[in-house]
């Protein structure tokens, strides 16, 4: 097992937290058989796996860091330094790939803005 290490998440995933943790739990009845939905505990532990997926951690092993804040957690990861490095680098190219993707997409407009510019010059 490896040392327990310190993550922060984002805003964003603190609220898909706390969304889920809060999310009532109805029950329906017809003719006395209940059809119950996910308790909120299930879906703040579907939350939480989600988030160690993302982030790389057992989610069953978070614990938080009061000192910091809400968005300040400890817990294992569940991969080694090696696939870490891998796993952000791949998520770097594929931002960047984006943001390429996207800038492509805002210059090819403003050519576009610029041709009928001139001609209607």
């Amino acid at each position: 097992m490896y040392p327990r290490t310190n993550y922060e998440m984002t805003q964003s995933d603190l609220d898909a937290i706390l969304e889920a943790c809060s999310r009532p739990a109805p029950v329906i009845s017809f003719d006395g058989v209940h059809d119950a939905f996910p308790s909120q505990q299930e879906n703040a532990n579907r939350a939480w796996a989600a988030l160690g997926e993302k982030m790389g951690f057992d989610y069953m092993t978070v614990q938080p860091i009061a000192s910091k804040g809400h968005r300040f957690f400890s817990a294992v990861p569940s991969e080694n330094e090696t696939q870490r490095a891998e796993r952000l680098a791949r998520e770097d190219e594929e931002k960047k790939r984006a943001e390429v993707k996207r800038l492509e997409g805002v210059v090819a407009e403003a050519q576009a803005k610029l041709a009928d510019i001139l001609a209607s010059a």
